[in-house]
């Protein structure tokens, strides 16, 4: 592996989750777009052909799909959801005052909380880096992508229930 390569960490849900889509997509949904390309080429003129169109548009968003899901699951790390120990570590679920506002979030991926209905910010983001390892009660500072020096407080750190 590459050095600059970043490693994912993906509950064994997820992981099976994000391997069945990608089993999904390259098989019958590949299938299915090269039929329906197929179909809308016989009709004729490519260049006015709004089916034909709509389908390599769509066979390119599945084979990116399929790049981006064999890439992360080639660099993921499966485990078990860490359990909450009041530090701020990869996959746990975070409330701080960002800002002076109060966030809660998923620090990890998004591949991580399904459709859990939270935010979700990576380890290697801004705030990600800026709060991984501390404690409960802990404050730091990190500069925002517009340059922008923002306060954090962490007041909670919890077990992600995914």
């Amino acid at each position: 592996m590459a050095e600059d390569t970043q490693i994912t960490w993906l509950t064994q849900e997820a992981y099976d989750r994000l391997s069945n889509e990608l089993e999904e997509l390259s098989g019958p949904a590949r299938i299915e777009i090269a039929k329906r390309i197929e179909m809308a080429r016989e009709e004729g003129d490519l260049k006015e052909n709004g089916g034909y169109h709509a389908a390599k548009d769509e066979q390119g968003k599945i084979e990116a799909r399929i790049r981006q899901l064999t890439q992360l699951l080639r660099t993921a790390e499966v485990g078990a959801t860490p359990e909450s120990h009041g530090v701020v570590e990869p996959g746990v679920v975070v409330t701080a005052l960002v800002a002076g506002g109060e966030e809660r979030f998923l620090l990890g991926s998004r591949e991580i909380a399904g459709n859990a209905d939270l935010d979700v910010y990576s380890s290697q983001s801004p705030l990600g880096s800026a709060i991984i390892g501390l404690k409960i009660g802990e404050t730091t500072t990190y500069t925002a992508p517009n340059g922008r020096d923002i306060t954090v407080e962490v007041t909670n750190v919890e077990t992600f229930e995914g």
